[in-house]
């Protein structure tokens, strides 16, 4: 059923468009090139340390495109699927899976694209590539952990949307995605440590672009996990205490 729902969200993202799963493919190369004609034509950002900018770029947005789209899209999982949880008895807890596994699928173009660019540029895949297995678990991890929150919370104080908008906004900015993180110096190097994304897009450029393994970054891997199973245990609490009222609200 998990796999059904899957399929269906995923359809439904662009049912009614003559084009199909094709815009799927169309944006993001809209949206990378209009990136890198600004920063590499409009800012005059040259290659940081010796990569290509739009492979380094591309390396950081890849990931970021994924955090972004789970989590705004599984915290929503209730309120955009309220019909079902109305009128239909099943386990409402699949939800907030159905809405990741539909980004996973959306976001298996900029995978392709990845690829591609990384070609171009000579940097051909090795067994650095398979600890993206790894950060891919690490970005499905904390994305549930938040929307199982998050989407709890929403059918009872909507503006929550508004305000992960705006924390997501921050968030990519906040985040190493345009800028080089050894560029910091002092406390503001602590700051980037304790944001739990930037462990995730440092961990795609080391497995792609660096060749360093998962593990040289004991501290920052320590309290990634540690957090997200923080906020996974918060938010299954949260969902399963709220659960029972959902239908009432919605």
């Amino acid at each position: 059923m998990l796999i059904n729902l899957i399929k269906s969200d995923f359809k439904n993202r662009y049912l009614g468009n003559h084009l199909g799963i094709v815009w799927a493919f169309i944006q993001p190369l809209v949206m990378v090139a209009v990136y890198w004609f600004v920063f590499v034509h409009g800012f005059r950002n040259t290659p940081v340390e010796n990569v290509p900018f739009l492979l380094w770029l591309l390396a950081g947005l890849v990931p970021w495109f994924l955090l972004n789209d789970s989590i705004t899209s599984a915290s929503n999982a209730i309120t955009s699927q309220s019909f079902l949880v109305k009128k239909i008895v099943f386990e409402v807890k699949l939800l907030p899976f159905v809405k990741l596994g539909s980004a996973v699928l959306v976001n298996i173009a900029f995978w392709i694209l990845l690829l591609i660019v990384c070609f171009c540029y000579g940097y051909y895949p090795d067994i650095y590539w398979l600890q993206l297995i790894y950060f891919m678990a690490c970005i499905i991890a904390i994305s549930l952990s938040l929307s199982l929150l998050l989407s709890a919370i929403m059918p009872f104080l909507p503006d929550v949307s508004q305000v992960l908008s705006i924390f997501m906004q921050i968030m990519f900015w906040a985040t190493p995605i345009f800028w080089n993180p050894t560029l910091l110096h002092g406390k503001l190097v602590y700051i980037v440590k304790l944001n739990p994304f930037a462990y995730i897009i440092l961990g795609f450029r080391d497995s792609v672009i660096y060749h360093e393994p998962f593990w040289h970054r004991p501290v920052m891997m320590a309290y990634f996990w540690c957090l997200t199973l923080f906020l996974y245990w918060l938010g299954n609490r949260t969902f399963n205490k709220l659960r029972p009222h959902f239908a009432d609200v919605l």
